[in-house]
């Protein structure tokens, strides 16, 4: 398998070039590494490489694998939150990405507060429609922006969007839903008088036109890492006593190679 430095200087070299068509540097782009269903001693790999950003699909995994790993990187949420999972998250996630309604909005902030914590956090958009994927409406994403203004515990960092899967011979036609999201937070902008300086979009097959329509954050896996393993279950981490709310307690999915 190739050394992940000599991928990562090869997707770097992309960044630029991308960033470039959008008038912007390569530094305005940042990758956030995507260990979804790696063991912890990919996280070692991706620290050690230069990566500074860990996105985790699912709280379960971050809960075993985050303990094992190399200390230092910055640990990001960027699958779907379960309203029941919002405590445990607070515990292991700095940035939450995947913040998709108002009710969960006022669902982290309640528990943040309880906490003492002060994550930021990015509102989910579904620019593309499909039913398949999570995330508000557009217009819905007014009384998002202004539910999460009124949060103290909470700071409302930007936007975040998927496109559909599309295969390589047509991805320009992911461009719409990318543009779609910059032009949505630059009207937010406007009409709240505020600064939401992220844009999480972009992923393996589709990070360039993303970066060239505005991304400040993209989410890679597949392009530095090759093809997720096969995955198993077995029962792992007793997270601890659950508490009146009944979250965070109870053993663990760990995924495994």
């Amino acid at each position: 398998m190739r050394d992940l430095s000599d991928i990562l200087a090869e997707v770097n070299v992309k960044i630029a070039a991308a960033a470039k068509k959008s008038g912007r540097r390569a530094e305005d782009v940042e990758i956030i590494a995507v260990t979804k269903t790696h063991s912890e001693d990919v996280v070692r790999e991706a620290w050690e490489a230069g990566l500074r950003i860990v996105g985790e699909n699912k709280v379960q995994e971050a809960a075993w694998k985050q303990p094992l790993s190399v200390s230092g990187p910055d640990w990001h949420l960027i699958g779907h939150l379960q309203k029941n999972k919002v405590r445990p998250a607070l515990e292991l996630f700095s940035c939450l990405h995947s913040v998709d309604s108002v009710a969960l909005i006022e669902r982290i902030q309640r528990v943040a507060e309880e906490l003492g914590a002060r994550p930021s956090i990015l509102l989910e958009v579904n620019m593309s429609g499909e039913r398949s994927k999570s995330g508000m409406r557009p217009e819905d994403a007014a009384a998002a922006v202004e539910a999460s203004l009124r949060c103290p515990n909470l700071t409302l960092e930007g936007f975040m969007t998927m496109a559909p899967f599309t295969p390589q011979e047509k991805i320009e036609q992911t461009r719409p839903v990318f543009a779609g999201l910059r032009e949505l937070r630059d009207a937010m902008e406007e009409e709240f008088n505020a600064c939401f300086p992220r844009l999480s979009m972009g992923m393996s097959g589709d990070y360039e036109i993303a970066i060239e329509e505005g991304a400040t954050w993209v989410r890679l896996g597949t392009v530095l890492f090759g093809e997720r393993p096969k995955a198993k279950l077995v029962r792992a981490i007793d997270a601890g006593d659950a508490g009146e709310s009944g979250e965070g307690g109870g053993a663990f999915d760990r995924i495994l190679d």
